[in-house]
């Protein structure tokens, strides 16, 4: 007596199956394949030998799963969503090794979506209805579109309003410890200047700078925390995005002129995405750099960020 339920026209091959999983009409699951507890597998699901599917994930109808694919928990995979593990397929002719697919924890992928093989669906992201997905997506981002590209994030504010919004100064933010600041803008009729003061209005002495610029719209920067390292950033000249993740909270900030910055404490996920053309992105540090100071793995600042509070 199993602890899962089969459709009387569905075939599970599979014993890898967990309690209160249910797998309607028409789906085919292989011996190999492992699937986790509370799933639910709609008409015309085909599922693989080397297949891993967490708990409490939705696979709508008309989805294959094939070998090298590893579907984290609370997962939803819409209809007619298409995987691949072969970049150059031919008939008869196969891989010595699928190459690897993973969907992260509490991933969405929209109905008709596709996605080329060896990439990766961050955390909590969403993948609109139709997109093509060629490369990595990010936690958390939004990305649509054919190629994908990202045009937000998941539960962040509305992008941050610039002048018409702003009051001279500083201003406060929903993300821990994040400001945007409104430095001084002198005009007359040789020019225009603006002015930031170490430890005053940026509010710690830097020890590096660097600037990021030639970066393609699509393009996506940052995608990191740091320990113990203060930042600073300008746009100097076009405007970006910025967004400022503190765990919890998560806002986009809008960079569009010199006189406009934002500071990110340490354990501040910041990312950088909507490069004008002409966007150069200046960055004042606090300390010098240190490759163990930066936490990437967004999975890894989340607890670390929990365990802080």
């Amino acid at each position: 007596m199993t602890n899962f339920f089969v459709h009387k026209k569905a075939l599970c091959e599979s014993t890898n199956v967990g309690k209160g999983t249910r797998i309607w009409a028409f789906a085919h699951v292989l011996p190999g394949a492992v699937i986790g507890c509370d799933c639910n597998l709609c008409d015309g699901v085909f599922i693989e030998n080397d297949v891993v599917v967490g708990d409490r994930v939705t696979i709508k109808c008309g989805v294959q799963l094939w070998d090298g694919l590893q579907v984290e928990d609370d997962v939803f995979i819409g209809p007619n969503v298409t995987f691949s593990n072969d970049r150059f397929p031919r008939s008869k002719a196969y891989p010595e090794k699928y190459e690897r697919t993973i969907v992260r924890k509490g991933a969405s992928i929209g109905a008709n979506a596709t996605l080329l093989p060896g990439i990766e669906i961050g955390s909590d992201a969403m993948v609109g209805a139709g997109a093509v997905v060629t490369r990595t997506v990010p936690p958390n981002a939004i990305a649509v579109g054919n190629p994908a590209r990202i045009v937000g994030y998941v539960g962040s504010d509305a992008p941050v309003a610039t002048a018409p919004a702003l009051v001279a100064g500083v201003t406060t933010s929903h993300v821990n410890g994040v400001t945007l600041h409104e430095l001084p803008h002198v005009r007359d009729m040789r020019g225009s200047l603006s002015v930031g003061e170490f430890d005053r209005s940026i509010p710690f002495a830097a020890k590096r700078y660097f600037l990021v610029f030639d970066v393609p719209s699509r393009e996506v920067r940052g995608e990191h925390a740091h320990h113990t390292c203060h930042q600073f950033l300008i746009c100097v000249r076009g405007s970006c995005a910025v967004v400022a993740d503190d765990g919890t909270h998560r806002c986009e900030f809008i960079l569009d002129r010199p006189n406009l910055g934002i500071y990110l404490p340490p354990m501040t996920w910041g990312t950088q995405y909507k490069y004008s053309a002409d966007a150069v992105l200046l960055v004042f540090a606090s300390d010098f750099y240190n490759a163990a100071d930066y936490i990437r793995d967004y999975g890894v600042f989340k607890m670390l960020s929990l365990k802080a509070r």
